[in-house]
């Protein structure tokens, strides 16, 4: 998938899956950490994405520099 950020922007959308509803992933680029957002009718909500043991997913940030 194409990663995609406005221009300068802090997040980065790594992952998009839709259908009925809408799931995806963005990176803060500063920090690395993962956000899954999930939109469903007029509601959504972000929050941190986490591993099997619940620590936040964080990318390395040396990845993070290459995203525009």
């Amino acid at each position: 998938m194409k990663r995609e950020s406005n221009k300068n922007g802090r997040f980065v959308r790594t992952y998009t899956q839709s259908g009925m509803s809408g799931s995806e992933i963005w990176v803060d680029k500063e920090t690395g950490v993962n956000y899954v957002f999930h939109a469903a009718g007029y509601a959504g909500g972000m929050t941190v994405l986490l591993d099997k043991d619940g620590k936040p997913v964080v990318t390395p940030i040396n990845e993070c520099a290459d995203w525009e």
